[in-house]
């Protein structure tokens, strides 16, 4: 492809792409393909010599188009919000075009220079502590995930717990860490891959608003000192991926204080809803966390992947990841006066996702952002009082934010049919959890264009769809 028929390809698929997000509801939200459905039509070996992109683009809308579970549909209310948006996708596509590698502020300045500025930017959006500011002993960096951003606050805690031995030696099978029942999975994936050992990862119980217990976790430390081994790490949550609920970070930040164990806290999805000042209140007490992450690209309307990941002392994270072969080495790093971004993540290569996410924040402006936060937040919480009030009906957890768990009365086979038959008809998607054992339904709604009316429409169907299978 040259760069004319690139052109041409490219205005093709933009146009192809608005029309899709304005035509994106007449699609069945969830795939309706079976397992080896997709395959089945594609050939068998790759084409020998090249072919034409409409020929591509064909086998897209044919074959492929029909396996996409649509997660930009404003009916899609699952897991959590994966948003994309016009300006984000320009980012992208520029940051693809241009292709630079960000490995180091040398490889390409713009590239570092534009991420430390959009994360001091989000600082002061979230109302975050001064302390993750560049421009303090900490700052900020672009991972990946909520899991790479776990995995990396797991590996700088295990370092300065040891003084770096564990990097030289590994370790020794007395390092322990503290999640709730609740904590995302991505931490027991981490506590593996960081030879720290699933037996030692302790799981707190949780309270009945399905928040970790900060008194079971204080007894669980000393439990674990009077045994001989060394609490290292407790990462609190706001907003759980099965419920929503919000850890006590104050209690829980007052204990790693005082048991010199670093804090790591994960807002993934709900770290967005900071971006409102009257929502900050689940950022109690982070003025005492060493590291805190949130995802972007769930709840403000920026393309996977951009997760922010802010760190108090960006020592100990150099400590932990820094290596310098001697292909690495330049001028500008030796100084000591520019970041190199490689020596905060895993991998060493990293693409220039700040430009994506600094399209969004100005396409949007801090005040856009925070009224499409409020709108979702007040439709879900309206949806929630109606569920509430109804007689078939229950609301399984409190509801701080943009996602509601509930379940019809009748009991946990009659709320799995009744998801099953949601998810089937493809106006809707919903998924779900248990909580205290009990199967409910999740609703989420946090789409780039989701509406009330999109909200309201999905409670209709629920009842509608209850009353039928009651009815069978």
């Amino acid at each position: 492809m040259n760069t004319e028929e690139f052109r041409r390809n490219g205005y093709a698929v933009i146009d192809w792409l608005a029309n899709y997000w304005q035509t994106v509801e007449q699609y069945p939200v969830l795939s309706q393909v079976q397992p080896s459905e997709i395959r089945a039509q594609l050939p068998a070996h790759p084409p020998q010599n090249g072919e034409a992109f409409p020929a591509m683009f064909s086998d897209f809308e044919q074959v492929l188009l029909p396996g996409i579970t649509h997660w930009q549909s404003p009916n899609f209310f699952a897991y959590f919000p994966a948003n994309t948006s016009p300006a984000s996708v320009l980012g992208e596509l520029l940051s693809a075009g241009l292709g630079v590698q960000g490995m180091l502020w040398a490889t390409s300045p713009a590239c570092t220079d534009l991420e430390t500025h959009v994360l001091d930017w989000l600082v002061e959006m979230l109302g975050l502590p001064e302390k993750f500011l560049s421009s303090s002993s900490g700052g900020g960096v672009i991972h990946g995930s909520a899991s790479e951003a776990m995995l990396a606050a797991l590996l700088a805690a295990r370092e300065r717990a040891t003084q770096g031995v564990t990097n030289q030696l590994g370790t020794n099978g007395n390092l322990v860490a503290y999640i709730s029942t609740q904590t995302h999975s991505a931490l027991e994936k981490a506590v593996k891959i960081a030879g720290i050992g699933l037996q030692n990862l302790r799981k707190i119980e949780v309270d009945e608003h399905f928040a970790m217990r900060a008194d079971l976790l204080q007894a669980q430390i000393r439990a674990d000192r009077a045994a001989g081994l060394l609490p290292f790490m407790v990462t609190a949550t706001i907003g759980t991926t099965s419920s929503n609920a919000i850890d006590p970070i104050p209690q829980i930040a007052e204990i790693c204080q005082r048991e010199a164990v670093w804090l790591h806290v994960d807002a993934a999805m709900s770290g967005t809803a900071a971006l409102a000042p009257e929502f900050r209140y689940s950022h109690a007490g982070i003025a005492l966390a060493d590291s805190y992450a949130f995802n972007p690209h769930k709840w403000m309307f920026t393309n996977f992947d951009c997760d922010c990941f802010f760190v108090a002392d960006r020592t100990a994270l150099l400590k932990a990841l820094s290596i310098l072969p001697e292909y690495l080495r330049n001028q500008a790093s030796e100084s000591g006066s520019v970041i190199d971004y490689r020596d905060w993540q895993i991998p060493l290569g990293r693409r220039f996702r700040a430009l994506k996410l600094w399209f969004v924040i100005r396409d949007f402006g801090v005040s856009g952002l925070q009224k499409l936060v409020r709108q979702h937040i007040a439709w879900v919480q309206e949806l929630a009082q109606q569920i509430a009030s109804h007689p078939d009906f229950e609301v399984l957890a409190p509801v701080p934010f943009n996602l509601v768990c509930f379940r019809h009365r009748l009991g946990d086979e009659f709320n799995q049919k009744l998801l099953e038959r949601l998810n089937t008809n493809g106006k809707i998607y919903l998924t779900h959890t248990k909580l205290n054992g009990r199967y409910c339904l999740r609703l989420c709604a946090g789409q780039t264009n989701v509406t009330r009316e999109h909200v309201q429409h999905a409670w209709v169907l629920i009842q509608a769809e209850a009353q039928d299978l009651q009815a069978q």
